[in-house]
């Protein structure tokens, strides 16, 4: 049996001043134009290996705060990922599995050159294939980013742009590749920003995962996650076997009835995040 979080864990979370923009673009001056087409590959071609000339977006990870996330499984031995900046500093960190009660997640591994993390419980219900073979990648193929946007469940759909740097800089720094991708649609009903949603699953349409979903440019209409490569990287560094099975295909008529499956199977869950002092009764 699992272990039950005390109700207090979940009554401080709802209380909490929580801000769920933990990880977001600045929209500032700071995040790059649109690339000329001239530049641009087509629709259609492969994805092209990271560069040195790869645009970057600038990202400020603010200081550690309680809140929430989104998480999905990759071994039922218990194993998740997340992504970084969501659990990073929190001091009790657990996945909520129903309404009023969340297990606690026993460790928490975060990788320090991607926002990334692997998450531990005893067991994990259903778990979720991984497609790391980057280079198969298309420009113009679909993703379907699943979570917990704004707390709440929800989804959405994009194309797949190209290659950009993500440069963090706040509470820790780093630089890492990440995929750029066009927003599409959404879920009827979702509006305004997705946070929340980081650390969510983001699916190919034949329903492996292709990446984690990190950061979100508002203003410029972007989605960006994680590269296939850090999270292969994050899961050898670790000795960490994925071993899941793929979601049903994915389109963009039944996207938001399959996202809800898997939260009700808990293959993807929501992840709270409890900052050092807010513990305390």
């Amino acid at each position: 049996m699992l272990r039950i979080v005390p109700d207090w864990l979940l009554y401080i979370i709802v209380i909490a001043a929580v801000v769920f923009v933990l990880f977001r673009v600045d929209q500032r001056a700071d995040a790059p134009e649109a690339l000329p087409d001239a530049v641009v590959p087509e629709a259609g071609s492969f994805l092209p290996p990271p560069s040195m000339y790869d645009p970057e977006v600038l990202v400020e990870v603010g200081p550690v705060a309680s809140g929430m996330g989104s998480a999905f499984a990759i071994s039922q031995d218990g194993w998740w990922l997340t992504a970084r900046h969501v659990v990073d500093g929190c001091e009790h960190v657990g996945l909520i599995v129903s309404r009023g009660a969340a297990v606690p997640v026993k460790e928490v591994k975060p990788a320090l050159f991607a926002d990334l993390a692997l998450l531990r419980t005893e067991r994990a219900p259903a778990a979720l294939a991984l497609d790391t073979s980057e280079r198969q990648f298309q420009i113009g193929q679909r993703a379907f980013h699943v979570g917990f946007p704004q707390g709440r469940p929800g989804e959405a759909y994009s194309r797949l742009i190209g290659r950009e740097t993500l440069v963090a800089r706040g509470r820790y720094n780093a630089e890492e590749p990440v995929l750029a991708w066009a927003e599409l649609g959404r879920t009827s009903g979702l509006r305004g920003s997705l946070a929340g949603i980081s650390g969510g699953p983001a699916f190919a349409s034949n329903g492996q995962v292709i990446g984690v979903t990190i950061a979100e440019s508002a203003r410029r209409g972007r989605i960006y996650t994680a590269s296939p490569s850090s999270i292969t990287r994050l899961l050898r560094l670790e000795q960490v076997q994925a071993v899941g099975a793929p979601a049903p295909q994915l389109t963009a008529d039944n996207y938001g009835q399959e996202s809800d499956d898997l939260r009700r199977g808990l293959a993807v869950a929501q992840v709270v995040c409890v900052a050092p002092g807010d513990g305390r009764l």
